[in-house]
């Protein structure tokens, strides 16, 4: 299987291509520094990797929750290059959930099989969402993840760790103690190589959509909050929209 896969949500810009079973890999600085980086280190990862965007199976990326900007960027390139493939026949386009994608860096960088998802939402908020891991010899993968329907966003003093559970993610950094203190925490990011790690599952279940229909995944529906709607939202969480 041949396949891109970015990722642009978070600080670190993420990119991996994978041709046959090669992988290879580039991490940057992301936010705002990834719109005019993201395009060449594609093009020079793919050209390393000696595969043309013509031989690409799908294009994957991080399709959030995570940076506003970072997401539109990240769906918008996969778009372009997905419809400009195979003479403008394209290719399809797999969106991939970040939290997601933190448990299985999660598992592969740390052993995890039962995850607390956690990334820094900004505005005093983490987005959060609990994944299990299920071991299954059958799969090519060895096992799946059992997802939550929906994900969260929350103060991170009101993020519930089942016991047992590990934090995973970004946001520990930027909140410290306030977040789940009675719990292990590890650092894990959204990386293209987890989105290629999870590609070949989600493909199988038809989760890839045209390059028109691709969009990103917003928890928050508000950019930009001001410091009184902030506070008056904890204060009355059942108010919020």
């Amino acid at each position: 299987m041949h396949l891109l896969a970015l990722d642009t949500s978070t600080d670190t810009l993420s990119i991996a291509v994978q041709r046959g079973t090669l992988v290879l890999e580039h991490q940057g600085a992301g936010g705002a520094q990834s719109s005019p980086t993201l395009i060449p280190a594609i093009r020079a990862l793919m050209q390393q990797a000696e595969l043309g965007f013509d031989a690409l199976d799908a294009v994957v990326f991080g399709r959030g929750p995570g940076s506003f900007t970072g997401l539109r960027t990240a769906c918008a390139v996969a778009q372009g290059l997905a419809f400009a493939a195979r003479g403008g026949q394209g290719v399809p386009v797999l969106p991939v959930d970040t939290l997601l994608a933190v448990a299985e860096q999660a598992r592969v960088q740390h052993g995890c099989t039962q995850v607390l998802a956690v990334l820094d939402a900004r505005m005093d908020e983490v987005y959060n969402a609990a994944f299990e891991w299920h071991a299954d010899t059958s799969s090519p993968a060895g096992g799946h993840w059992r997802a939550p329907a929906d994900f969260g966003l929350c103060a991170p003093e009101a993020v519930a760790v089942p016991p047992g559970w590990t934090v995973a993610g970004n946001a520990q950094a930027a909140y410290g103690a306030r977040l789940a203190p009675g719990a292990p925490h590890v650092h894990a990011l959204p990386t293209a190589a987890a989105l290629l790690r999870l590609a070949p599952a989600l493909l199988d279940q038809g989760a890839a959509v045209p390059a028109a229909q691709a969009l990103p995944r917003y928890v928050r529906d508000k950019v930009a909050q001001t410091t009184a709607e902030r506070a008056a939202a904890r204060q009355h969480p059942a108010a919020q929209p």
